[in-house]
């Protein structure tokens, strides 16, 4: 029951990130604002690791830096395949494969077991999880071939993600964590600090990099990127200043889920965890309504109802 309940709190919290970082790529790029939200993560981990403790071994630390890289791959891939479109289907496809990959890892692979509600309880959370990540109101297009493929391979780097953190051992603490961000650390600004060289080459200051110029790139990992376009409320206007701020708070907010799914895989099974952590757009739905006062189809209030109501039958199996 523990387990469920961290896991769905984690999944709040991975669409509030969600959520504020989509808000600071209004202002700033894609790429620069998940540098942003590694590095503030990366601290925000550092400081906690200490009073939870953890020993330091070469295979967690190993299994941290594979966390990372496959972390980076997934959001790269995450963010071409909605870019491509159409959201509405390929953002419930990266969720529900990100789910299944890693709950057939842990049915077949691990052998976990559950009883009979507990596998009834999975069904009812992939329904939930297509239902709350689509995205009312758009025009229905075929996705190509390539949206499908990136969809479903950021998907699987997902569900990589949570298999791998799940291969650590108990008395880690931390540390897979504090690794895994100090690698997406170094990608990410290894990344930034390229653009900005061919930046210059070009004739263009470094910090030009930096800032959306133009409309922002819908690039949301829940699939909801208008609200990177979403007017603030009361008409504010995104300052620099305001943007980097969200953009660390984002990070903070991505490692505190990171942390309560690693609690919740140490005490429960992968594939519970695995469904229920997919529900992430939920957070950023819930959030998007209340402060950008958006507006909440009927069907995916029907989706967060059967979340609520998955999350109540795997905590009893």
């Amino acid at each position: 029951m523990l387990s469920a309940a961290l896991a769905l709190v984690g999944a709040v919290i991975y669409g509030s990130a969600d959520f504020l970082g989509g808000l600071a790529a209004r202002r700033l790029r894609s790429i620069v604002v998940t540098a942003a939200a590694a590095l503030s993560g990366l601290v925000a981990l550092a400081l906690v690791q200490p009073l939870v403790g953890g020993v330091w071994t070469a295979a967690d630390v190993g299994w941290g830096v594979l966390a990372g890289i496959v972390g980076v791959v997934a959001i790269a891939l995450l963010y071409a395949c909605l870019a491509i479109g159409p959201m509405s289907i390929l953002s419930p496809l990266t969720a529900v494969v990100s789910a299944i990959a890693p709950m057939l890892w842990g049915l077949l692979v691990k052998g976990d077991a559950l009883a009979p509600i507990g596998y009834a309880g999975l069904a009812v959370a992939l329904v939930a999880v297509v239902l709350v990540g689509f995205i009312p109101g758009e025009k229905i297009v075929r996705p190509n071939p390539r949206g499908l493929a990136m969809a479903v391979g950021a998907g699987l780097a997902i569900g990589a993600f949570l298999i791998i953190v799940d291969q650590t051992s108990a008395d880690s603490g931390l540390v897979p964590l504090v690794t895994g961000r100090a690698t997406s650390s170094v990608v990410t600004m290894a990344v930034v600090g390229i653009l900005s060289l061919m930046a210059m080459r070009r004739g263009a200051s470094a910090r030009s990099v930096l800032a959306v110029a133009g409309p922002p790139l819908g690039a949301m990992p829940s699939g909801h990127a208008d609200l990177e376009h979403a007017a603030e409320p009361g008409g504010m206007t995104m300052t620099a200043r305001r943007a980097w701020t969200l953009a660390a708070v984002c990070g903070i907010a991505d490692a505190a889920a990171n942390a309560l799914l690693l609690i919740a895989l140490r005490i429960g099974d992968l594939a519970v965890v695995s469904a229920l952590t997919a529900l992430y757009p939920a957070g950023t739905i819930l959030l998007a309504a209340i402060v950008l006062r958006e507006r909440v189809a009927a069907i995916q209030w029907v989706g967060l109802g059967l979340a609520v109501t998955a999350g109540g039958m795997l905590a009893v199996a």
